[in-house]
């Protein structure tokens, strides 16, 4: 029984829409990891970028578990002396990006270096429910059905 490797040319994209309304922060960046690493298919490749493209929409009504929404801080730093730089994830959310909680969350969960820099150019994260990726005909896949855990209840 040889071990399979899947070729870059041999790769079949999907596209994925995931409505991100009402679903908890970290589990629907975990799935949405997952699609873009392409480790939900049997062909599997960990050299490949074999994964989905996913689209999320409804970005700005994701909804963290707990006090996060109050107490989580995202840090950064200028690169000039003393430049750490902080806002917590309700600043963020309710600012000029909200989309970026879920980039970030996702990207903390690929890979780093240069195919998951590759693997990050397949998502697509929009505030509103509008999208210009109709022509691709995406799937729609229901995160909040897959467990009742993905979406916050009271």
């Amino acid at each position: 029984m040889a071990t399979f490797s899947q070729k870059p040319a041999e790769v079949e994209k999907k596209w994925v829409l995931i409505d991100a309304e009402g679903l908890v922060v970290g589990r629907l960046a975990s799935i949405i990891a997952m699609r873009l690493r392409g480790k939900h298919k049997a062909t599997f490749t960990p050299h490949v970028d074999d994964g989905d493209n996913v689209i999320v929409i409804n970005a700005d009504k994701v909804v963290f578990t707990g006090k996060k929404y109050e107490d989580k801080v995202y840090y950064w730093h200028t690169g000039y002396a003393g430049g750490i730089k902080e806002r917590t994830a309700r600043q963020i959310i309710e600012g000029r990006f909200p989309e970026r909680v879920v980039e970030k969350a996702v990207e903390r969960m690929v890979p780093r270096g240069p195919l998951g820099r590759r693997q990050m150019k397949n998502l697509r994260v929009y505030a509103g429910s509008n999208h210009p990726h109709e022509a691709q005909q995406p799937v729609v896949l229901d995160v909040a059905k897959l467990n009742k855990k993905n979406v916050r209840s009271a």
